[in-house]
C-alpha cells in the first residue's frame, strides 16, 4: 500500500481512538467524508486514509476537545466563511498577515480595500514564501497571479506550489502532492507550499480569531 495511505485498522492502533470515535467524528464533519478511500483487498474491502492529513486532523480534535464542544470543533474545520471580507488594518491586527505581504498584493489590485477568504489565502501562502528571504518582490507578484489564474481548477485539491530558479531565472510550478516531477539541471528549488494546508490553516486562525472576539 502506498506510503501516503493509512489503514482504518493501522490509524486506530496508531492514535489510540476507538472505531466509535472515529465514527462520530465523521458523522460530526470533523473529518471529511472524502478521506474515507474504499479500497479492495485480500479480506474484502478496507477504508484508507490519506495518512498526514488524517493523523495531523487527530491531533488537532484531540488537543481541542477538552475546552471545546464537537460542535465548535467542527465549526472551526469547516467554518461558514464564504461571506467574510477583511480589511488590511485587520488582517495586520489579527496577526494573518504583514503589511509589507499586503502592499505587494496591491501592487496588482490597488483598488481593492476588503479581502474575501480566497483573496487572504492568497497573502497567507505569499507571506510564508517572502518570509523564507528567497523570493523576490517580482517573484512575489507572480505567485499571486499564479494562484489567481489556477486556484479554480485547484480547490479542494491538494497541490503544491513551487517557485524554482535556474541561473536566475524564476519558474513557479502548481503540482499535485506525492506526485513525482522532474526539472531541467541545475534548477533549484527556491520555496514551496501546500495550498489545502494552508488553506486549513488560515481557517483556523480566522476562527479562534473571532471565538476570541466573542468571548471579549
Amino acid at each position: 500500500m502506498s506510503d501516503n495511505l493509512v489503514s482504518k485498522k493501522e490509524l486506530l492502533e496508531i492514535t489510540g481512538i476507538s472505531y466509535g470515535q472515529l465514527y462520530r467524528w465523521k458523522r460530526k464533519k470533523l473529518i471529511p467524508e472524502e478521506w474515507f478511500i474504499k479500497k479492495s483487498s485480500f479480506t474484502g474491502q478496507e477504508t484508507f486514509f490519506p495518512k498526514d492529513k488524517i493523523l495531523a486532523r487527530i491531533d488537532r480534535i484531540v488537543n481541542m476537545k477538552d475546552g471545546l464542544s464537537l460542535d465548535e470543533i467542527a465549526n472551526m474545520f469547516e467554518p461558514k466563511l464564504q461571506n467574510i471580507f477583511l480589511k488590511d488594518q485587520e488582517l495586520m491586527e489579527k496577526g494573518i498577515v504583514s503589511e509589507f505581504t499586503i502592499n505587494i498584493y496591491k501592487m496588482i489590485h490597488a483598488d481593492e480595500s476588503a479581502f474575501s477568504l480566497e483573496k487572504i489565502l492568497y497573502m497567507f501562502i505569499l507571506e510564508k514564501f517572502m518570509k523564507s528571504g528567497e523570493v523576490s518582490l517580482e517573484e512575489g507578484k507572480n505567485i499571486i497571479k499564479e494562484l489567481e489564474y489556477n486556484y479554480k481548477k485547484l480547490e479542494k485539491k491538494n497541490f503544491n506550489i513551487i517557485l524554482f530558479r535556474k541561473f536566475g531565472v524564476p519558474m513557479i510550478i502548481i503540482i499535485e502532492n506525492g506526485i513525482q516531477y522532474f526539472v531541467d539541471e541545475g534548477m533549484k528549488e527556491v520555496h514551496k507550499e501546500n495550498i489545502i494546508s494552508n488553506l486549513e490553516e488560515l481557517k483556523l486562525k480566522v476562527t479562534s480569531n473571532s471565538l476570541m472576539l466573542k468571548e471579549d
